[in-house]
C-alpha cells in the first residue's frame, strides 16, 4: 500500500476548522482508494509566534520540506498587529524556502453556485478560468524601508523568474482552451515591460499554438466583472495576482469557495484556501470549508498524482452544493463540520464506502 506523508499547518483563526474539514475528506479518500495518508501537524503564523516567537519555526519548515505535500489553513489576525513579528512572515517564508513560485487559483461558476454570485447570471454563467500568479518575487519580497516621512517596497523581477511561471501558464492553457492573458502595467512599470517582453518570447519560441493577449491590470479588473467568460488562463505578477484572484472569488459568490495550489520546480507543493483567518467567526463552526476541501483535491491531483481521487472529491463537493446544502455565507444553514461530513457522505454514497471503514486519526509532533 502506497504511503504519503502530509504536513498540516492549521495556522490561525478559522484555519484550524477548515484544515480539519480537509483532513476528514483526505482521510476518507485514503480508505476508499486503499492508500495510506499520514498526517503531521505543525504550527505556523500567529500560533507559531505564540508558541515559539517565530512565525516559521525551523521544525515546521523541516517537516514541510520532508513531506509529500503540505496543507495550510490560514494565517494572521489582529491579535498580532503591532508585534515585532507578523504571522504572514511565516507563509511568505514558507513559499520562499520551498521554492514555490507558481500559484494556481481556479475560478469556476457552476449551476449550483450561479445564484450566489452578486453579478447577473448571464454574465457569470459557465465562467471557468485559471489564475496563475507568480509567488516569490515582486514588491512582497523586495527590500523595504520606512522612516517618519516615507516608505518604499522595492519591486524586482528577473527574466528567469518570469520564464518559469510563464511556462506553467502556457502548459496549463494547452490542457484548457489555449489562451493566456498576461496582466501587467506595461504603460507605467519597467518590471511589467520586462514581463511582456519575456512572456512574448517564450510564447513565440515554445508555445506558438497558444494565443497570447495583453491586458493592463486596471482593464483586467473591469473585465473580470464585465465579461469574465473571456478569460481562460490569466498570468500575472505577485501583487496583481493576489488582488485579482480575490476579486474573481466573488464571481461564484464567496471567497470561501476557492482553493489554490502553490508549486515549484520539484519537491512538495503547498495547498490552501484563498480566504483569510476570519477571526470574527473563528471557533464558531461557521466558516465555509469548500475552498479548503477543493484545495485538498488539488493536493491529491498536483501533490500526490492521484487524479481519480481528486476527481472524486470535486464531484462530491459539486453534488453537495447541487443538493442545495451550503454554509451561511451562501445563505445556507450548514456548519463547517456538517458540510465536510456531507462531502464525505457523498463520497461514500458514490463509491460504496461503509461508515465503519473511515478513520480520522492524525499524528502530531
Amino acid at each position: 500500500m502506497k504511503t504519503y506523508n502530509i504536513t498540516l499547518l492549521p495556522g490561525d483563526g478559522v484555519g484550524r476548522e477548515v484544515t480539519e474539514a480537509a483532513r476528514r475528506v483526505l482521510s476518507a479518500t485514503d480508505e476508499l482508494f486503499e492508500y495510506d495518508i499520514r498526517f503531521t501537524e505543525k504550527p505556523i503564523g500567529g500560533a507559531a509566534i505564540d508558541a515559539t516567537g517565530d512565525p516559521l519555526p525551523s521544525d515546521t519548515l523541516e517537516s514541510c520540506i520532508a513531506s509529500d505535500a503540505v496543507f495550510l489553513g490560514a494565517v494572521g489576525g489582529p491579535k498580532w498587529d503591532g508585534g515585532t513579528r507578523r504571522p504572514e512572515e511565516g507563509l511568505l517564508g514558507l513559499r520562499k524556502n520551498m521554492g514555490l513560485f507558481a500559484n494556481l487559483r481556479p475560478v469556476k461558476v457552476t449551476a449550483a453556485t450561479i445564484a450566489h454570485s452578486p453579478l447577473k447570471a448571464e454574465i457569470v454563467r459557465d465562467v471557468d478560468m485559471l489564475i496563475v500568479r507568480e509567488l516569490t518575487g515582486g514588491a512582497y519580497f523586495g527590500a523595504k524601508t520606512r522612516d517618519a516621512t516615507s516608505a518604499s517596497d522595492l519591486c524586482i523581477y528577473t527574466v528567469e523568474e518570469i520564464e518559469r511561471v510563464a511556462r506553467v501558464a502556457f502548459r496549463a492553457a494547452m490542457r484548457r482552451r489555449n489562451h493566456v492573458t498576461l496582466v501587467d502595467k506595461a504603460n507605467v512599470l519597467e518590471t511589467s515591460r520586462l514581463w511582456r517582453d519575456t512572456v512574448t518570447r517564450i510564447q513565440k519560441a515554445e508555445f506558438p499554438r497558444v494565443a497570447l493577449e495583453y491586458v493592463l491590470v486596471d482593464t483586467a479588473a473591469m473585465r473580470l466583472i464585465q465579461k469574465p467568460r473571456a478569460f481562460d488562463v490569466v498570468l500575472t505578477e505577485n501583487m496583481f495576482g493576489d488582488i485579482l484572484s480575490d476579486e474573481a472569488s466573488m464571481l461564484p459568490g464567496s471567497i470561501g469557495l476557492l482553493g489554490s495550489a502553490s508549486l515549484g520546480a520539484g519537491g512538495p507543493g503547498l495547498f490552501e484556501p484563498i480566504h483569510g483567518s476570519a477571526p470574527d467567526i473563528a471557533g464558531k463552526d461557521l466558516c465555509n470549508p469548500t475552498g479548503a476541501i477543493l484545495s485538498a483535491a488539488m493536493l491529491l491531483r498536483y501533490g500526490l498524482g492521484r487524479t481519480d481521487e481528486a476527481d472524486a472529491v470535486e464531484a462530491a463537493v459539486a453534488a453537495v452544493l447541487a443538493s442545495g446544502r451550503s454554509t451561511t455565507d451562501l445563505g445556507g444553514t450548514e456548519s463547517c463540520s456538517s458540510f465536510a461530513r456531507a462531502v464525505v457522505d457523498a463520497l461514500r454514497h458514490t463509491y460504496g464506502m461503509s461508515a465503519n471503514r473511515t478513520h480520522w486519526g492524525m499524528s502530531t509532533a
